[in-house]
């Protein structure tokens, strides 16, 4: 593998480790434009003569690849190592893009689909889980904080992307070449950009420890557990399960709130003396997108200090709370209705990025990163259900000709539902049980 390989991405001794989060960021602001697909909707319709639907299809199928890609691809990730994975989501990333910009010259869709979808999806999946075990070994000491740096870049890709994007249709057209002129500036940008991390990332030494740091008694009472599991072992536990099941739930209830945010406030305050305009929707969507890119680092570096399993008490038990603030009292105040999901969608983001240091506070950093990629098959399972759940039950609501607050009232009721399944589940993580320890020899000879 020559560059690629693993053994040459091992830091020298002088290695400065704050260079890791940015090489992390590098990666995921790229593959974080997912969020800023529906800029490229309209034009997409206009060009080809799709429908809302058909131009969905290239994110959908992104999203999907994203979790497929992260679960089976999980532990060639910890085999290969970081730079192998972040090289890898570059080139599948970019390509998708330059497939993509083929497929709207030719005005062949399916091209776009394939991709953008499927093997742009790929790159997604790959470089969402390419620096986090990584990241967790050079910052053993806040493994919250350093994962949630570069999860933060995937929350807040969309804000650099969205406005760049619209700026590129503007200036080459919104017919099929300008969207292909588009795409293919995206594919060679964006490649450019992810080779950063590609040259900045690394691996430390063995037994490598950030200097004057020792795992003292007050840190270790925060672990769970420190042997390690390996991602084989990892999903024949409950743990893994119970966590499954904590991030599921979590990202359904903060989803269900971010796929339908404008027309939900539009529709709780139409009936009141103080209805919410179109643009005030609009700012309501950024505030939200705020509060989901703030949580995955404050949340995430508060879970250093006070335990994991403490932090998704405050994700569920709390969240819980305001969906029964917004049920009970959700068109009293704007202003309240704005804070309570503002909170919710902080502990969706900080769920995200405080996953990771779960994982390997139970499971150890054997194979972090490849249990991480089996455990994103809940967002793929939340980002279908947290939708479905709003949306039907909205939709039927209407059809029985209901409208403000009552549109929600039954999701929200179930989302609440929801979280307090979530906390049970939290609080029955225990220690993993030694029968699924790795031996040392096992972990050397691995390496």
């Amino acid at each position: 593998m020559g560059f690629l390989d693993r053994s040459r991405t091992v830091a020298p001794a002088d290695w400065n480790r704050w260079l890791i989060p940015p090489a992390a960021l590098s990666v995921h602001l790229a593959i974080g434009q997912a969020y800023a697909w529906s800029v490229f909707k309209s034009p997409l319709e206009g060009a080809l003569g799709l429908s809302g639907t058909q131009s969905a299809l290239p994110f959908q199928l992104g999203i999907v690849m994203l979790g497929l890609s992260a679960a089976f691809g999980g532990t060639l990730v910890e085999r290969n190592g970081p730079r192998w994975a972040m090289t890898v989501s570059a080139a599948c990333f970019s390509s998708g893009f330059l497939i993509s910009a083929l497929g709207a010259w030719t005005s062949q869709f399916w091209l776009v689909v394939v991709g953008y979808g499927f093997v742009g999806g790929i790159g997604l999946g790959i470089g969402y889980i390419s620096p986090v075990s990584t990241l967790i070994k050079w910052f053993p000491d806040r493994p919250g904080m350093a994962t949630g740096i570069a999860i933060m870049g995937f929350g807040g890709g969309a804000l650099i992307a969205s406005p760049w994007s619209t700026q590129m249709l503007k200036s080459f057209g919104k017919d099929h070449t300008g969207i292909a002129e588009s795409f293919a500036v995206h594919g060679v940008v964006y490649a450019v950009f992810m080779s950063l991390g590609v040259l900045l990332i690394r691996v430390p030494a063995e037994g490598w420890r950030p200097p004057g740091w020792e795992p003292t008694a007050a840190v270790v009472n925060k672990m769970i557990t420190t042997a390690n599991v390996s991602a084989r072992n990892a999903i024949r536990t409950p743990q893994f399960w119970l966590l499954w099941v904590i991030l599921c739930f979590n990202v359904t209830a903060g989803i269900g709130i971010l796929e339908k945010a404008a027309p939900m406030i539009t529709d709780f305050f139409a009936g009141t003396s103080t209805p919410v305009a179109v643009a005030a929707a609009g700012g309501f969507v950024a505030l939200l997108s705020l509060a989901n890119m703030a949580g995955r680092i404050v949340w995430s570096s508060t879970s250093d200090l006070v335990g994991r399993k403490n932090i998704y008490r405050i994700y569920l038990g709390v969240g819980a709370a305001m969906y029964l603030v917004i049920a009970l009292a959700g068109n009293a105040s704007t202003p309240l209705f704005v804070v309570c999901a503002m909170v919710i969608l902080s502990f969706y983001g900080g769920g995200f990025a405080t996953i990771p240091a779960y994982l390997k506070d139970l499971f150890g950093t054997y194979q972090v990163g490849a249990i991480h990629g089996r455990l994103l098959t809940a967002w793929s399972t939340a980002g279908v259900l947290g939708p479905l759940i709003v949306n039907a039950i909205a939709d039927g609501q209407k059809a029985a000709g209901k409208s403000g607050p009552d549109l929600y009232t039954n999701s929200l009721f179930i989302m609440i539902g929801l979280l307090v399944v979530g906390f049970v589940a939290n609080e029955f993580v225990r220690p993993v049980n030694a029968r699924f320890h790795e031996s040392a020899e096992l972990e050397e000879a691995a390496r």
